[in-house]
């Protein structure tokens, strides 16, 4: 895992790559090496910014990282001057979804092709170079999954859940996200939860969902029997599962179940020291989604941001005019769940502080995708900068969503900018050390060694 908690091996390998400097080339390789070279580099693994880098490429890899003269490449290469600019790992989303929202809508006929592709693309402009769609996948996922880990199509590399597994009745909510037959199983019984867990097992998917959770009492909760089963049968096929929950008490009862990774934040109340004792006993990893509640209420505000090149372009038509709509913002300020959502915030933020500080795995995602309000993309730009607010600083937040958010989903192929690793980065114009919003500041973004995008302007 490249993070804090286990460093010291890896950074004995990872020094050897850094300061390698000989590239054993035959001719025609050498003619398509790419050299970045004068740029600030954050690697994602924790170690401290390389403040002078050479950054070398060949094919879709990285062959070689280091300081100047420490690493060396063939005179015929291309040299891009990067002094002034900061590179920075793909970012990489452990939470979001896919084909859900087409605009302002959310229903089943939104799972298509064209749709999922424009999202992929939209993901990758914002520096998001793979995303875990976690849940509500119909069998056309597994396709494109195959294409994007191929590199055939613009866009994010892609990974998922499938399915995933709910209460008859209970979350998702039909009513808030309406989803096709073949997106989700809502077993009544622990052999129906078994069912379809090797249902899901035969697809080969990359982790297996469960919601745990009552909409805030609006809806019944799975029952314990049924997670229990369904998670055993994971086990048992080789898959972790992620629970999606909001109380301690669940989060606790699904850790004790055997559940691998708490895909959301903690927002009822303080976690307590049985909780950071069975996450850490357990190795199980966090996703806190600070940014889910905020979507709730913020817009209605209209902060400086909203007015931005960057989160204007992040948003299709029919969601700019809604978002414009004085009666729907209206609507969000009068909203009477509103101190909820903001207690839920700050609750969050204060549980993602605590466990970070404790020592506990931490990933990067924001259920992006999900509903129209959770902008993908931009939403995991919008998280960074929460959880630094939460206490964090810009490193630690960034080593979250790249090397960590890789460990999270098992990928040893990105994450982090050494050699051997997948050239996906991104380019800014400023530090994000020095302030966590200069991750807007895109100057390009560069997946499996090709440059993809340019700037966030105010159209694609």
């Amino acid at each position: 895992m490249l993070s804090r908690w286990t460093r010291l091996p890896f950074l004995a390998c990872s020094l050897i790559s850094l300061f390698s400097a000989n590239l054993a080339l035959g001719s025609e390789e050498a003619g398509n090496v790419i050299v970045l070279s004068g740029a600030r580099l954050l690697d994602g693994t924790g170690r401290p910014p390389l403040e002078e880098s050479v950054l070398v490429i060949i094919g879709d890899k990285i062959n070689a990282v280091g300081a100047p003269n420490t690493v060396k490449y063939p005179a015929d290469a291309k040299v891009i001057d990067c002094s002034g600019k900061t590179i920075v790992p793909g970012l990489i989303s452990d939470h979001s979804h896919v084909g859900l929202v087409d605009g302002v809508s959310i229903k089943p006929e939104n799972y298509n092709r064209e749709n999922i592709l424009r999202q992929l693309r939209q993901y990758e402009r914002y520096g998001v170079t793979s995303v875990m769609a976690l849940g509500l996948n119909s069998d056309l996922f597994y396709q494109l999954r195959d294409e994007q880990h191929a590199g055939k199509n613009p866009g994010a590399d892609l990974f998922g859940a499938d399915r995933g597994i709910g209460a008859p009745l209970g979350a998702p909510s039909a009513a808030t996200i309406p989803v096709g037959n073949d997106q989700l199983y809502r077993p009544q019984t622990p052999e129906e939860a078994q069912a379809a867990v090797r249902d899901m097992a035969a697809r080969h998917p990359d982790l297996i969902k469960i919601w745990v959770d009552d909409l805030l009492g609006t809806a019944p909760k799975i029952k314990p029997e049924i997670y229990r089963a369904a998670i055993q049968a994971a086990h048992g096929a080789g898959l972790r599962v992620a629970c999606h929950i909001y109380y301690l008490d669940d989060a606790k009862t699904v850790i004790q179940a055997g559940a691998d990774i708490i895909a959301h934040g903690v927002r009822d109340q303080p976690v307590d020291a049985q909780f950071v004792g069975l996450m850490k006993s357990a190795s199980v990893w966090y996703i806190a989604t600070l940014s889910l509640d905020e979507s709730f209420y913020i817009y209605a505000e209209q902060p400086e941001w909203t007015k931005s090149a960057f989160f204007q372009a992040a948003l299709q038509p029919a969601l700019q005019q809604l978002l414009n709509d004085p009666s729907y913002l209206q609507k969000m300020r009068t909203n009477p769940r509103l101190p909820i959502f903001k207690k839920a915030v700050a609750t969050n933020q204060a549980n993602l502080k605590k466990l970070y500080d404790a020592g506990v795995q931490i990933g990067f995602g924001t259920d992006s995708g999900a509903v129209p309000l959770r902008i993908p993309g931009f939403a995991e730009h919008r998280e960074l900068q929460l959880m630094v607010a939460s206490g964090l600083s810009p490193a630690q937040a960034l080593e979250c969503a790249t090397g960590h958010a890789a460990a999270l989903l098992g990928l040893k192929d990105r994450g982090t900018l050494e050699a051997g690793k997948l050239a996906d980065f991104i380019i800014l114009d400023a530090n994000p050390l020095q302030d966590i919003t200069n991750t807007e500041k895109i100057s390009a973004v560069w997946h499996r060694g090709k440059e993809v995008s340019g700037a966030i302007t105010a159209s694609p």
